[in-house]
C-alpha cells in the first residue's frame, strides 16, 4: 500500500491517521510542498493521496504556485478510482478540483466542536461508526460550496460542508479527525501566537478543555482513519519477466 502525503505547512502531521497507516502496514511518502513546490510526477506510483492543512486558503496560487497543479493532482487520483483524502485545506482543494467555489474567511472555528453527521453519512463507509454527531477538532477561516455529484456527510451551523464523498472513496474533511490530543498539543507548542489572537483564552483553557473533549475526539478521529485507510485498493506490482536462458 503506497500513499502520496502532501503536506502544506511545516509541522501538520498525520496523528490518527498515521497510526492507521502504520496499522496497515502502508509506505508513505512526503511530498513536502512547503520547501519546495514538488508533487507526485504521476499517479500510478501511488495507491492513495493525501493532502493535509495549511495555512494558506485554496485560491493563493499567487504564493503558492503549485496549487492548481495539486488541484488537478488530486482530480486524477479521484477520476482513476483511487482513495483520496483532503483534510481542511485539502478538502478546500478538493472542491476547488471538482469545480465548487471557494469561500474566504466566512467560517472561523477553532478548537474542539460538536459536528452533526447527515443521514446519508450515517451510512457511508467513513462516518458510519462515529454515529449522528461527533466532538471533533476544528481550525479554519474558510470554507466551499458542495462540488456538484458529492455528497454530504457532516455538517455544522458555521461550515455547512464538513465532509463530503465524491464517488467511491474521495472524501474531504473540513475538520481534522488526525488531529489527537498529541498532534493538538505540538500545535499550541508551535503556534501560540496564531493561537492567542485568533481564540483569545484557548491557551489558558486547553487542559480543561482537553480533558473534556479529547478522548472523545481521539476515538472518533481514529474510527475515522481506520474507515478511509481501508477503502484503499493497493494495485499489485508486477514482477519482472523471467529472461529465457
Amino acid at each position: 500500500m503506497r500513499v502520496a502525503v502532501v503536506e502544506n505547512m511545516r509541522n501538520t502531521g498525520l496523528g490518527a491517521l498515521a497510526t492507521a497507516l502504520d496499522e496497515a502496514g502502508a509506505e508513505i511518502e512526503w511530498f513536502r510542498v512547503w520547501r519546495d513546490g514538488i508533487l507526485p510526477s504521476d499517479i500510478a506510483s501511488h495507491d492513495a493521496l493525501v493532502v493535509l492543512g495549511g495555512e494558506q486558503s485554496a485560491l493563493d496560487d499567487e504564493t503558492h504556485p503549485y496549487l492548481p497543479e495539486l488541484a488537478r493532482l488530486a482530480r486524477r487520483f479521484g477520476d482513476a478510482g483511487k482513495a483520496v483524502l483532503g483534510i481542511c485545506l485539502g478538502s478546500q482543494i478538493l472542491a476547488r478540483a471538482y469545480g465548487a467555489d471557494n469561500h474566504l474567511g466566512t467560517a472561523r472555528e477553532f478548537g474542539w466542536h460538536r459536528i452533526g453527521v447527515t443521514d446519508e453519512g450515517r451510512i457511508d463507509p467513513l462516518l458510519s461508526a462515529v454515529g449522528g454527531e461527533l466532538t471533533i477538532f476544528e481550525w479554519h477561516a474558510d470554507t466551499f460550496s458542495l462540488p456538484e455529484g458529492a455528497v454530504r456527510l457532516a455538517t455544522s451551523a458555521v461550515a455547512e460542508n464538513q465532509a463530503f464523498r465524491i464517488g467511491r472513496a474521495v472524501y474531504g474533511t473540513q475538520f481534522h479527525f488526525e488531529a489527537d490530543m498529541r498532534v493538538v498539543e505540538e500545535w499550541k507548542a508551535d503556534f501560540p501566537d496564531t493561537i492567542a489572537r485568533i481564540a483569545p483564552g484557548w491557551l489558558e483553557n486547553h487542559a480543561i478543555l482537553a480533558a473534556e473533549h479529547g478522548a472523545a475526539a481521539d476515538a472518533a478521529g481514529l474510527a475515522i482513519a481506520r474507515a478511509w485507510v481501508e477503502l484503499i485498493e493497493p494495485q499489485e506490482v508486477g514482477l519482472p519477466s523471467q529472461l529465457s536462458a
